[in-house]
């Protein structure tokens, strides 16, 4: 019983060092890419102060009074609605807290917690769907993968979306696992507040409850339940955001208004949609139904403003209208798209955001700091992770075809959410930061990949020892 109680307990030491190691990487990676990004606040081509402006405003409304953190007094404010409600909310709580109403305040409140928060989601989810092994070895990826720190840091709602897109799958592996409807609950709910930030996780709800009701192996009645209880969480916990626009506008609008914004831009990404009259670009789809609509060049017109819901409407309307004559020509569009989604390494795409840099000396560090010791060791770590982000889908496809032959259930859960971002989330322009959860269950694979050759480097060195006992 000693032995036993000494070996539990050596082992929870060991876990526990190598969740400290894991952190300890995250913030090393957060803190060198937050004092990069931190340093190009203002340059559009790094962080899209533009958008960061409206959550700005949104937020010093709300601590100073002047508007309300959800409700909506006027029905052509329909510039309240571009934007699900939380994102504000939170840039209000971090300026409260901080003292400081400034997009510096929440990069340094997010990289900290991001740093905490995704690499043991990662681990978490990976002990739970492949083994402890793995689950390290993915959360170890997750902390030196330099798209999640780049956008782990960025001021932006990507990344608490991100996190409790996360927790929510979690909690569906668990509740699969454990046959729970209490915990798809759970993961219901937990992606309900997922849309609270962003809307990019609105419908995942069905493509998670129809994995369920496929895959787990267990009567036709407890799938159905994990799958409804999936299902109810997110349209309970979504609901108050549309009922609330229906009773100020008199319209059915989700939880943010721009879908057609998003189809629009995604036709002017390509050389046949700009022929037709589609822009990529708010300002210049702007400036375009300015002149349809006759107003003079000073009036202050934005995508959702004035008259934007039903604007947001026309542009789908007009977007779909040319999408359904090209299926075959848009279908190619897509799997653009998907590779864009995809490619972490090399140059980034013209329309969809960079996959992160490698930490340098001379990018990361101030300028006492580019030389010597420290300098050396961060440009290494930089090398390690332009090694990682060249193997990182080689490793990811490695580990899905291990994963499907090891644990199929679990494998079909963490791809309902890759599916989800990788097909549908690209029917219309997207962006590789909207897409950071299926990066997350890809490095999950990744991590079960790294983890089995750990496991035949393990085998094969115990074999060469064997032999040299013998001789």
């Amino acid at each position: 019983m000693k032995s036993k109680l000494s070996i539990n307990h050596k082992r929870a030491r060991t876990r526990a060092l190598c969740l400290l190691l894991i952190v300890g990487l995250s913030l090393t990676v957060r803190a060198l890419t937050a004092q990069f990004l931190g340093a190009r606040l203002d340059d559009a081509s790094w962080f899209q102060y533009g958008s960061y402006k409206i959550f700005d405003e949104r937020a010093q409304g709300i601590l100073d009074g002047k508007e309300s953190f959800f409700f909506i007094p006027d029905s052509t404010r329909t510039d309240l609605i571009q934007y699900p409600p939380a994102f504000p909310v939170w840039v209000a709580f971090i300026y409260g807290v901080t003292g400081e109403r400034s997009a510096h305040a929440v990069l340094r409140v997010q990289w900290v917690l991001d740093a905490l928060i995704m690499p043991l989601l990662i681990v978490g989810i990976g002990r739970t769907a492949f083994g402890w092994r793995e689950g390290v070895a993915a959360g170890a990826l997750a902390a030196l993968s330099p798209l999640l720190a780049f956008y782990g840091v960025t001021p932006s709602s990507d990344a608490p979306t991100a996190w409790l897109v996360m927790a929510a799958m979690w909690l569906l592996l668990l509740g699969a696992k454990r046959m729970s409807w209490r915990l798809s609950l759970g993961a219901g709910l937990m992606l309900g507040a997922a849309c609270w930030f962003r809307v990019n996780p609105l419908f995942m709800a069905f493509f998670w409850a129809l994995a369920l009701m496929l895959f787990v192996r267990a009567g036709k009645g407890m799938r159905a339940r994990l799958g409804l209880a999936v299902l109810s969480g997110t349209i309970l916990l979504v609901s108050p955001i549309p009922v609330r626009n229906a009773l100020v506008f008199h319209d059915f609008v989700l939880t943010g208004l721009n879908v057609g914004s998003n189809f629009w831009e995604g036709l002017g990404e390509t050389a046949y949609g700009r022929s037709q009259g589609f822009e990529f670009g708010d300002q210049l789809m702007v400036e375009q139904e300015r002149k349809e609509m006759g107003l003079p060049a000073d009036f202050p017109i934005t995508p959702v403003w004035p008259d934007g819901i039903r604007r947001d409407r026309e542009r789908a309307r007009k977007s779909l209208k040319v999408i359904a004559a090209h299926p075959v020509w848009y279908a190619g569009v897509m799997l653009t798209r998907m590779w864009w989604m995809l490619k972490m390494a090399g140059e980034p795409g013209a329309y969809y955001g960079s996959s992160g840099i490698n930490c340098t000396g001379r990018k990361c560090l101030p300028a006492n700091l580019q030389g010597g010791a420290i300098a050396l060791a961060v440009n290494i770590l930089g090398m390690i992770q332009s090694v990682y982000r060249y193997l990182a889908l080689l490793l990811m496809a490695c580990g899905v075809w291990l994963g499907l032959r090891r644990n199929w259930v679990m494998s079909w859960l963490l791809l309902a959410t890759v599916f989800y971002y990788l097909v549908p989330g690209t029917a219309a322009h997207t962006e590789i930061r909207y897409v950071l959860p299926m990066h997350a269950a890809l490095t999950v694979f990744a991590g079960l990949a790294v983890g089995e050759l750990g496991r035949i480097f393990g085998r094969v060195n115990k074999r060469e020892k064997v032999s040299e006992r013998i001789i």
